[in-house]
């Protein structure tokens, strides 16, 4: 037996569509080293179960009934223990920078494969935002619109030119890889400088940077 067999993910699903619980139930069930410990079909039900049963991944879908991003709310306002994914058709809204103000995880799209919806679960559970860099982009290209810049953290604390650099191609969805290519870094240096700005502007992931970049309005390079 494995590691991961032996100590299983505990993952909640809430979702209103019973077959797309359903569908989801049976991918974790036949999944080793995975382990669904509970359902629900609307948010509020979502945050009481999830609170009692504590599980390490919690799958909320943004549009159900009592709302997702209120059960998330409760969630993470209750413990940092639980990670949460959001499900989501990408008919976003101002909901999902609170989401992702609120330290969601990721998101993931409903008709994401059973592999990408596995790598998500294993991907949070680690410890990581679950943003992939093409979620990212579309995310922060619909958000960014609305939003003038307007007084920030990054005003209080300057970033470095190669800081700014570097966060404004997080904001932009680019992988560490991706990143490191671009201004021809070691990948090493792209995580130092990373994990430098998460304690400097005390965010505990990129996503939550990309949301402090967004709103300084540093998602475009000015001309």
């Amino acid at each position: 037996m494995t590691d991961d067999e032996a100590v299983p993910i505990r993952v909640f699903l809430a979702d209103d569509d019973d077959r797309f619980r359903a569908a989801y139930r049976k991918l974790f069930d036949r999944t080793a080293g995975l382990r669904v410990v509970g359902e629900a079909a609307d948010g509020i039900e979502a945050a009481d179960r999830i609170l009692a049963s504590t599980p390490d991944v919690a799958l909320l879908d943004v549009q159900m009934p009592g709302g997702g991003l209120a059960a998330a709310r409760r969630v993470l306002g209750a413990t940092d223990r639980i990670r949460v994914i959001m499900l989501t058709t990408f008919d976003l809204d101002d909901y999902v920078h609170e989401a992702l103000a609120l330290g969601v995880a990721g998101f993931l799209l409903k008709n994401a494969s059973p592999p990408e919806v596995l790598r998500a679960v294993r991907t949070v559970h680690a410890g990581h935002a679950m943003l992939a860099p093409e979620v990212t982009a579309r995310l922060m290209r619909r958000l960014a619109p609305p939003r003038p810049p307007r007084p920030h953290v990054f005003t209080r604390q300057p970033l470095s030119e190669r800081e700014l650099q570097v966060v404004r191609l997080v904001a932009r969805g680019y992988s560490n890889q991706r990143i490191a290519d671009e201004l021809f870094l070691s990948l090493e240096t792209v995580r130092t400088y990373l994990r430098r700005m998460f304690l400097k502007f005390d965010v505990r992931d990129r996503t939550q940077l990309a949301v402090l970049a967004y709103e300084a309005g540093l998602l475009h390079e000015p001309r």
